[in-house]
């Protein structure tokens, strides 16, 4: 008997530690609520009594601890159901759960549906016609919870009980819990008459829905949640649009839809702002009359499980602070760098002056981060699969930045004059604006330069910020610019930095000649990229630079006492230089080449998903950089630690595989892919391990020897 004991503990032991723990056929009396320090939960009926041949209601309340979660039927990326095993008296059936709709719960890189707070879980129990009216059934169930916080999972099962009266005639709801039930009973999806079919293309579903509640509606938001795991990307964005005779949505499909494609149809409930139903799309053609009038919203965004709203609002707020702060040390900010030199260099001399520029230039720095962050934000809103640093994807965009800064750079050498200030440079206003007007717009240049960059915990708030409410997404980007702005308007406000600055003379012209030099550098970094997106109009670009500077230098003739004839010139010369500009930012944009070219760079394969999966079933690791060739940080970190002799190595070493994701171009998949991980800009780092569902994130700024040893790691047995 001893032995039986031990081995009945270890195999209940081994299935806690398996995920499938082992259910005792009857279980324990327990009535009234039973608890852990995450859960309390009962059994609670929707009416008074159970009528002998009727269906009664029997609820499982959960009261869940802030902090805490539990799982809707299909959990999501991560977690498991709600399961009961009831025991009942002779004659007495339960059937399924009534799952009322769930939360979408955002959980770093992963999406998860559940529960928070208090919630009922409805099952209807049979009641048979034998049952006499003046007894009391006892209803039992053992109840698996899965609850999970952000940082751990723990499975709670309890024993929970009620007893029932038996009646006759209808029942009057239960006074503490039936109204509760019944409107989760009421609001429930349910199966509706909604014709849906659904397609699958190149790893993209495509869901169409028409007829019963939809007929003749115009839901505002629409998202769908499938009944089984693996069908979609739940983390993914989803994009739905409305049209005359119903809806549409477009999702990413996940590795299980992939892999059994839609021979079965798919399931799930689709929920709008008007209601939520069950439907079940088969494979076919999309119904007409479901896209093209509107498009919609998906509705709340997710919540950050872990904590509060407001706690992971004031995390991401702060992460953005830091991050723009980090954000001035970031390559690609150095040309903005030598602009705000230059400045606090000429206002020096006067401090009243020199806070006007730096709140100036506070003042262009958040307007330009809002608007752009207000684009960004209403164009995902749109079902635009974009991220930060989408404006130099646009080779239109590229065009005219470089440009712009071969313009500032020629204005900083002395050849032309736009203004008495050195604010001025890079705003294009005319002489004699304010040096307050040249300081906004010089914060205005500096974003959309600075932009494209991310640093570290910059990424992480701009991820947070892509699924909060948009108040609190812009307050987000409103401490980003207030972490790049922050350091110079502290210098404009401190006479005492200010007094060691040397007082203005010659050297100043010396001094802005000089940092004429990093513009330059910029307008060429620029050009490159514009080759790398357009291939052959690289030329138009430089005509219209040469055109420009000649047309420049002629206003500069001008400007120092030259005759009208030299005006005239100079305006045919301009007239000459519109044309040029407008066809070089009109350059038609081709794809990148994946394979590197330069001899030390690593052999890299193109990244997908699909590339991702075949790898990983061959036993290799996988290493994805997303890039982009306008993302400096991105390039220094390839020349410092990913073209380097030893990472090469480590990759043979481990047999991993090496893959780029360039998004130099729009790529949707790559910034759905971003977005998937929690960010909406590159760089991104992810290392695959075989055997493992979810990939290590690498931090943004690599070294060789980080690089390596998280190779190493993937060799490593568990």
């Amino acid at each position: 008997m001893a032995l039986v004991r031990f081995l009945s503990v270890l195999v209940l032991v081994l299935a806690l530690l398996w995920g499938a723990p082992v259910r005792a056929q009857a279980v324990t009396t327990a009535l009234g609520p039973q608890s852990t320090e995450r859960i309390e939960a009962e059994l609670v009926p929707m009416g008074q009594w159970a009528v002998p041949g009727s269906t009664a209601i029997i609820a499982i309340r959960q009261k869940i601890q802030p902090g805490w979660h539990t799982y809707w039927r299909n959990p999501g990326d991560s977690g498991g159901p709600t399961e009961a095993q009831w025991v009942l008296p002779q004659g007495f059936v339960a059937g399924d759960i009534v799952w009322p709709l769930p939360e979408r719960q955002r959980l770093q890189t992963l999406m998860n549906y559940g529960y928070s707070d208090v919630v009922y879980l409805p099952v209807p129990v049979e009641v048979p016609a034998t049952a006499k009216a003046g007894q009391t059934v006892r209803i039992a169930a053992s109840v698996l919870f899965m609850v999970c916080s952000d940082e751990m999972c723990v499975p709670d099962e309890l024993e929970l009980a009620v007893d029932l009266p038996v009646g006759e005639g209808a029942p009057p709801l239960n006074k503490d819990h039936g109204a509760a039930i019944q409107r989760v009973l009421e609001n429930a999806p349910r199966p509706a008459d909604i014709t849906a079919h659904a397609s699958l293309k190149d790893g993209v579903l495509t869901l169409g829905a028409t007829g019963g509640p939809l007929a003749g509606t115009q839901p505002k938001w629409a998202y769908f949640f499938p009944f089984e795991g693996g069908m979609i990307d739940h983390a993914a964005l989803q994009q739905a649009q409305r049209g005359e005779a119903g809806l549409s949505l477009t999702m990413v499909a996940g590795r299980g839809l992939k892999a059994k494609g839609l021979d079965q149809g798919i399931e799930g409930v689709l929920a709008t702002d008007l209601g939520a139903w069950e439907v079940r799309a088969s494979e076919g053609a999309i119904p007409a009359g479901t896209s093209g009038q509107a498009v919609l919203g998906t509705g709340e965004g997710a919540k950050t499980t872990g904590g509060s709203t407001s706690t992971g609002f004031l995390k991401a707020v702060l992460f953005a602070l830091v991050g723009g702060l980090i954000l001035n040390l970031m390559p690609c900010v150095f040309p903005v760098l030598a602009m705000k030199a230059a400045a606090l260099g000429r206002a020096a001399h006067d401090p009243r002056e020199a806070r006007k520029d730096g709140l100036g230039f506070l003042a262009g720095v958040l307007v330009t981060f809002v608007a752009l962050a207000g684009l960004l934000l209403a164009l995902r809103a749109g079902g635009q699969a974009i991220g930060w640093g989408f404006q130099l994807q646009s080779p239109a965009v590229t065009a005219a930045l470089a440009l712009l800064m071969l313009a500032v750079g020629l204005n900083m050498s002395g050849l032309f004059h736009i203004g008495g200030r050195l604010q001025g440079i890079g705003s294009g206003l005319a002489q004699g604006k304010s040096g307050v007007v040249g300081a906004f717009f010089t914060g205005v240049l500096a974003v959309v330069v600075a932009a494209p960059c991310t640093a570290p915990f910059m990424a992480l708030a701009l991820g947070a910020a892509l699924v909060m409410p948009w108040p609190m997404a812009l307050a987000v980007f409103v401490m980003l610019g207030l972490g790049l702005a922050l350091p110079y308007v502290l210098v404009s406000f401190s006479p005492r930095i200010l007094s060691r600055l040397p007082r203005p003379g010659a050297w100043m012209e010396t001094f802005r000649n000089l940092l004429a030099f990093p513009m330059y550098g910029a307008a060429l970094w620029l050009a490159w990229v514009f080759a790398r997106q357009t291939g052959d109009a690289l030329g138009l670009l430089f005509v219209a630079g040469l055109l420009l500077a000649f047309t420049l230098w002629l206003c500069g003739r001008y400007q120092s006492g030259g005759r009208r004839l030299i005006l005239a010139v100079a305006i045919v010369a301009a007239v000459v230089t519109g044309p040029a500009i407008v066809f070089a930012m009109k350059a038609p944009p081709v794809l990148t080449a994946m394979a590197n070219t330069d001899g030390k760079s690593l052999a890299s394969q193109p990244w997908s998903g699909e590339a991702v999966e075949t790898a990983l079933a061959q036993g290799r690791p996988v290493l994805v950089n997303f890039t982009a060739d306008w993302c400096v940080t991105c390039k220094i970190n390839e020349r410092a630690a990913l073209a380097s002799s030893g990472t090469a190595k480590a990759l043979v070493d481990t047999n991993a595989v090496y893959m780029v994701g360039d998004w130099t171009n729009r790529d949707d998949a790559i910034a759905r892919e971003l977005e998937r991980h929690g960010r909406s800009g590159v760089p991104l780092y992810l290392l695959y391990t075989p055997g493992k569902a979810e990939p290590r994130i690498l931090p943004q700024l690599l070294t060789e020897g980080l690089v390596v040893k998280a190779l190493s790691e993937t060799t490593k047995q568990d």
